[in-house]
């Protein structure tokens, strides 16, 4: 398999102009012709935000293409005096990059201009475009405040400035998420584009669109409200206890199209291209009976011709959505049902479209019985009207049906009820409209509860097993190869193995390619003795996270992936991504992430795709099928409910079954039963009363009973067990073993009991049993036969070339790591290590004794003492600054650093960036007082001889 870069790039670049949103462009401010002279504003233009932070962040890259970087390269005139003054802000105000995991700042101080320096620039330049940056990251929201949510002060002055002394003027926001519109729109800019974050390529995508060699494609994924009170689950969310989800099934659109239309300044999957569309000769056809039993089995397709009226090439999404019939259960005015995209069009160029909609995707379902079909998916009586075009607001009838009486369309059974009832919004009274698409006054309804019951259901799902056997000398290859059973293989397995085999190990496991995120399956030598492979898992979903300092690919982030609606493109990207992994051993991506956007100040909100369900689980599925092509595979995350970042580990969301149903799960329905769906991660935080990586009815009952996923389900790192009131813990790996979640991840060593979990005491008090041990080993192992790790401990590994890589770029091979055994005294011989500027040198860390260690480097370098030769440092991607050395005209120099060593496993990279530098050795020495200590601590370096 080959995997060319170039087009790698140029995928990802396309998928950035594709998915970037025009809001607004009046006054011919966009594109920018050649020659122009144009005016950049903005601090951030050299600092671009390839993604947020955390693990779906942090992917290494030797360089990230911001928009000024991009900009330089075009056929303009940037104006010189204004990058001036902005690099010199920049030599007196560096950006401090040592912010921690979960406290990076939503913003960096913005340079004040005056008037002078507007008026000045605007006498030499044809456009101003300001630049606007947002980062966001795991553990911690957004907050509406200025510098976060809202501008800055110092922003908002500057733009008020810009446009004060431009006659043109441009606003790009290369955010995760979308911020507050009020102000931008009252400074009243004539173009407005968020840029997102568009991954290492993200600015040349962004040049794309500014010098219109391509047409923004993009459609927002999410409503963008005029007033953050006015959001559709304002006032429940952010609590750090408990989170009612009042709104329901009103999320985002669903809710303003339903409740108030006028809350909204840019609807759902609205966009702007530089021409302009006609969508007209929009029909539905059904097929099928429409009634009875049969009904299930009816097909519905949305047509429309699509021509490009304009004077520019571009792509137009078809929209499609229902507006189903209020009802018994009451529904909001429009759902999207599905959509298309058109490939580019040229000026004058049509093109036809349709859409097949299943009556599943259109359904309800009924978590009170009022329909007369409890716990069931139903379509009510009345018409369904089918309306298409370019956004939830700008739509038109296609045409509509009838169903004379209220039909089930899936019976199915109460799962993950909430235990505390609440009163949900429902539609009242029209209030206004004209009937087709009315607005209806808020009423409430109670929410059906019921008490908790998973734990019973759980113990009494007992499967049975065949006994143990001991090694009959039947391996993991035999089952693949069809020469045995898989029964008659895991018979072999003893408790012991059983107990190993749900512990997955990391971070930085040395049993699979070195710096990613977890081993899991043959952890032991026991289990490996069997045949039985160690899966790699590598954070994502953005690209590959290597800790190693490896070089891997930033991928545009979620949102924007989201906002191409198109699959086509998003299954492509993906399949260059599967190569990659393939090509660093690794195996499972942990991503895609795919939580609903319930609500804008959501921290993780640039990681997932869309406040709609549909979109979201459109665009999983997508991914899945180009990982799947390439031979690896995807883990959907966070199985569900993780909505919100503040005190996620703790917080818990209490949800109706409805709700869960349509909105939360729905996405991840479509994503397995649509994109094949194998590996599936849960969350931090529990869902209605239960830990959700403790909840049988949502691991069992749901996704592998009622959707059919035979694959395998993994705990997120390091999460509480048990249930809401009770005593949590991380050690009650039976309540994992109940639900069948196979494996916790993560542990030091899996080979033996290095946290002091529960299993084996559990199994032999009864708590649980070893045919719900060997549940967990087979889902596992299924899993596990189809990876590329089982095809290279067979022998039969699979060879990727990587072309048309840069030269300047390293190609490191990142499963070539000699791990070291750390303890109080270790000396590395490090004498071997080629220095030679722009290479590099990764070693992986063994370190039983966790805690802080003094690190001392001791190398040398004929030159004089005044020469200054740098060696930059990682550990686990984190920078540590640098090993400075100078001139010791022959002799050595010892530089320190003091490191915590928190976790067993590590990966520490040196990267060498002077000439004549020779190492000689590292030596650890155990210090015991370190707990006020960061990961680096400096000392100094001095001559030792």
């Amino acid at each position: 398999m080959t995997l060319d870069w170039k087009e790698y790039e140029k995928t990802a670049r396309a998928a950035v102009a594709e998915g970037l949103v025009l809001l607004k462009n009046e006054n011919k401010a966009l594109p920018v012709s050649e020659g122009s002279r144009v005016a950049l504003f903005g601090r951030m233009q050299a600092h671009y935000y390839k993604s947020g932070t955390g693990s779906g962040g942090m992917v290494n890259v030797p360089k990230v293409w911001g928009i000024l970087d991009a900009l330089k390269l075009e056929n303009i005139e940037l104006n010189k005096e204004l990058l001036d003054v902005y690099e010199k802000f920049e030599e007196e105000n560096p950006i401090d990059l040592t912010s921690g995991f979960g406290s990076e700042p939503w913003s960096r101080e913005e340079m004040p201009v005056t008037d002078e320096l507007v008026e000045a620039a605007s006498k030499s330049s044809d456009i101003a475009i300001a630049i606007i940056a947002r980062t966001a990251g795991e553990e911690q929201d957004n907050v509406d405040e200025p510098g976060a949510y809202r501008l800055s002060d110092i922003e908002r002055d500057m733009l008020q400035k810009v446009r004060k002394h431009f006659g043109r003027m441009a606003v790009v926001l290369n955010v995760g998420a979308v911020m507050d519109m009020g102000e931008i729109e009252e400074i009243a800019p004539d173009a407005i584009l968020y840029a997102w974050q568009g991954g290492e390529v993200g600015g040349l995508g962004t040049a794309d669109v500014l010098m219109g060699r391509v047409s923004p494609g993009g459609h927002l994924a999410d409503s963008i409200v005029k007033k953050i009170e006015d959001a559709s689950a304002s006032g429940n969310f952010g609590d750090l206890k408990q989170n009612f989800y009042k709104e329901d099934v009103y999320v985002g659109y669903r809710y303003y199209e339903t409740f108030g239309r006028d809350a909204v300044a840019y609807p759902f999957g609205f966009g702007l291209t530089y021409t302009s569309f006609e969508i007209s000769n929009a029909a539905l056809a059904t097929s099928g009976t429409l009634s009875g039993e049969d009904l299930q089995k009816a097909r519905f397709t949305v047509s429309a011709d699509i021509k490009n009226t304009g004077d520019a090439s571009a792509k137009e999404v078809l929209q499609v959505y229902v507006k189903a019939p209020q009802g018994a259960l009451g529904q909001p005015v429009l759902k999207l049902a599905g959509f298309a995209k058109t490939k580019t069009l040229a000026p004058s160029e049509s093109s036809s479209l349709s859409v097949e909609i299943a009556p599943y995707t259109i359904s309800t379902y009924d978590d009170s019985g009022v329909t007369g079909h409890k716990n069931a998916y139903v379509l009510e009586a009345g018409k369904y009207e089918f309306y298409a075009g370019e956004n939830v607001r700008d739509v038109a009838l296609a045409g509509s049906f009838d169903i004379e009486e209220t039909t089930s369309i899936e019976q199915l059974s109460s799962q993950m009820a909430p235990q505390i009832s609440f009163d949900r919004v429902k539609p009242g009274n029209i209030k206004t409209g004209d009937g087709v698409l009315p607005e209806y006054d808020i009423d409430t309804e109670t929410t059906p509860s019921l008490p908790l019951r998973d734990a019973e259901e759980a113990k009494a799902d007992r499967p049975e097993c065949k006994p143990y056997t001991g090694d009959k000398g039947i391996k993991l290859r035999d089952v693949l190869d069809g020469k045995a059973g898989m029964e008659d293989f895991l018979a072999q397995l003893s408790d012991e193995d059983l107990s190993c085999i749900i512990r997955g190990e990391g971070m930085g496991s040395p049993k699979v390619t070195v710096g990613t995120a977890a081993a899991f399956g043959g952890v032991s030598p026991a289990l490996n003795g069997f045949g039985i492979p160690c899966g790699c898992c590598s954070d994502g979903p953005s690209g590959m996270r290597l800790d190693s300092g490896a070089r891997a690919f930033s991928l545009p982030n979620g949102t924007l992936l989201a906002c191409t609606w198109n699959t086509e493109l998003n299954e492509k990207l993906y399949s260059y991504l599967g190569l990659e992994m393939s090509f660093n051993g690794v195996d499972f991506l942990l991503g895609p992430g795919m939580n609903i956007h319930r609500h804008p100040l959501n921290g993780r909100n640039f990681e997932y795709f869309s406040e709609d369900p549909v979109l979201t689980g459109s665009m999983a599925a997508a991914q899945l099928r180009g990982l799947h092509k390439s031979g690896v595979s995807g883990t959907l995350k966070h199985f569900c409910g993780n909505n919100q970042e503040t005190n996620r580990h703790f917080e818990e969301n209490v949800i109706s079954e409805r709700a869960l149903r349509e909105i939360y799960l729905k996405g991840f329905e479509i994503a397995v039963k649509e994109g094949a769906a194998d590996s599936i991660m849960t969350t931090y935080g529990p869902v209605n009363g239960i830990w959700t990586s403790c909840r049988h009815d949502l691991i069992t009952n749901i996704l592998r009973h009622e959707w059919g996923f035979k694959g395998l389900v993994m705990t997120d790192w390091w999460p509480n067990l048990g249930n809401v009131g009770e005593t949590v813990n991380k050690t009650a790996f039976s309540r994992i073993v109940l639900s069948q979640n196979d494996f916790f991840a993560v542990c030091p060593d899996a080979s033996v009991n290095s946290t002091g979990d529960d299993t084996l005491s559990a199994l032999e008090s009864g708590v649980i049993t070893r045919g719900q041990l060997v549940r967990s080993a087979r889902n596992i192992c299924n899993v596990l036969m189809t990876t590329n790790a089982m095809k290279k401990l067979m022998g039969e590994k699979p060879q990727v070339e990587i072309i048309n890589r840069p030269e300047e770029e390293e190609l490191t091979d990142p499963t070539d790591v000699t791990y070291y055994k750390i303890e109080d005294g270790t000396v590395i011989d490090l004498s071997h290590v080629n220095t030679k500027p722009g290479t590099s040198f990764a070693m992986g860390f063994d370190a039983e004794q966790r805690g802080c260690y003094i690190i001392e480097l001791v190398g040398g370098s004929d030159l004089s003492e005044y020469a200054q030769i740098p060696v930059a440092v990682f550990y686990q991607s984190v920078p540590g600054g640098t090993f400075t050395f100078n001139g010791t005209d022959g002799g050595w120099m010892k530089v320190e650093r003091k490191i915590v060593l928190s976790a067993r496993y590590g990966v520490l990279k040196m990267k060498f960036m002077g000439n004549r530098l020779k190492l000689k050795e590292m030596r650890f020495t155990y210090e015991k007082s370190c707990e006020n200590a960061n990961i680096w601590t400096d000392f100094p370096g001095y001559i030792i001889g």
